[in-house]
């Protein structure tokens, strides 16, 4: 799956930062850094990170925000998953939202068998290349879409409880 992430991010960096040439000088680690914690940064922040010069710059902007240990507690096996796609069972809700961003709807769930619990829709599309692409809110993909899906993502006591795909939105 990791061909969606790859495709999306490429994608939203060049609406976000109007041209790929800040990106493409990162590195293929700095690359994993940036997609896996650019849900918990701003349009300021990814401007600021990506305006240092070094890798060296860029690593010790990520641990002055805090971001660097949000990624590094997750041992590479996690982290390459996360940078896939793969969400499954079992994960911490954090690590959802490094792998598919932010939500479509986030709701508070109440019965479950879980001290908290919270439901996590998201949208995804299909192109027509097989490409799998996390739908975000004026996505120009998406009239070219062969196919679109929703995934919800029940998360108990901050972990995903139950996944459950809907075809359509």
């Amino acid at each position: 799956m990791r061909s969606w992430r790859a495709t999306s991010a490429v994608l939203l960096g060049l609406l976000v930062l109007g041209g790929g040439s800040k990106l493409d000088r990162l590195t293929p680690v700095e690359r994993d850094h940036f997609d896996g914690l650019r849900v918990w940064m701003d349009k300021k922040q990814e401007k600021a990170f990506l305006k240092n010069k070094t890798e060296e710059e860029r690593n010790q902007w990520l641990k002055d925000a805090g971001l660097w240990e949000r990624w590094y507690k997750f041992d590479e096996g996690m982290r390459d998953q996360i940078l896939g796609g793969e969400v499954a069972t079992g994960w911490p809700y954090d690590a959802v939202y490094m792998a598919w961003g932010k939500p479509h709807e986030r709701k508070k769930m109440i019965g479950r068998s879980a001290s908290r619990s919270e439901l996590l829709t998201y949208r995804f599309e299909i192109m027509e290349d097989g490409a799998v692409l996390v739908w975000a809110p004026g996505s120009k993909a998406t009239y070219k879409a062969v196919g679109k899906y929703t995934m919800l993502v029940y998360i108990d006591d901050d972990k995903v409880g139950e996944l459950e795909r809907r075809d359509g939105w």
